[in-house]
């Protein structure tokens, strides 16, 4: 076998220094190329009115044969096509271990039944609302007790108006977005979707602050009258 020469040794040995030099600059740029990568993504409302039984099927239902119509084996005659709903509903059905729910006011069938498929599948929920608008006709709420979630409300010192959940405490879904049908089909909403994790934080800081503050243990319903 040939001997490298001096010249050429010391030449190869200068260059892989640099390499090993260069390389912690370089994984920091390719990090950050993944960091600028991150979901971002901006939903506005109204939505268009499609068929979402495809994404709402419960565990050991066989979905529909083809987004079709009838005789594809769907009975829907809505359009079967993404809308700012279904995508809404695709973010929020990520969820593997958690979900953080902190509403306004919930009404929306469809994002009922994506939150109760996900507690079905072994998530675990907490739902945050306001005590106002979880007794109005069409709320979800009843249903997703019911269902065995965990959900805490205010004493009705002003609304809990806060709109935002939290996937698996790395996805924030937020905006001006109630989670009704009114809002989701009528109103001009927005609803920004994003994987950060100093915004994140807050976000799931904030929520655990308030779940403390609502424990059922610090109800005063009927405070004690003063003494004279």
């Amino acid at each position: 076998m040939r001997r490298l020469s001096w010249p050429v040794g010391a030449g190869l040995a200068l260059g892989l220094a640099l390499a090993l030099e260069a390389l912690p600059a370089l994984l920091r740029w390719l990090q950050g190329g993944r960091r600028r990568r991150r979901r971002r993504e901006v939903l506005f409302f109204p939505s268009q009115v499609t068929c979402t039984e495809a994404l709402l099927q419960a565990p050991g239902t066989a979905p529909p044969a083809a987004p079709a119509g009838p005789a594809a084996g769907c009975p829907c005659s809505l359009p079967h096509c993404e809308s700012s709903l279904s995508r809404l509903l695709q973010a929020l059905l990520e969820a593997r271990v958690t979900l953080e729910l902190c509403l306004f006011a919930f009404s929306s069938p469809q994002l009922g039944r994506a939150v109760q498929l996900l507690h079905q599948r072994g998530v675990r929920v907490r739902v945050i609302t306001d005590c106002d608008y979880m007794a109005l006709n069409g709320s979800q709420i009843g249903l997703l007790r019911r269902a065995g979630i965990q959900v805490r409300h205010d004493q009705d010192l002003g609304y809990m108006h806060h709109k935002f959940a939290i996937v698996d405490k790395k996805l924030l879904i937020t905006g001006s977005l109630n989670w009704t049908t009114q809002a989701i089909q009528n109103n001009r909403e927005n609803v920004l979707i994003m994987e950060d994790e100093e915004y994140v934080k807050l976000f799931l800081e904030e929520f655990e602050r308030i779940w403390d503050e609502f424990n059922p243990t610090k109800y005063t319903f009927f405070p004690q009258k003063r003494s004279q």
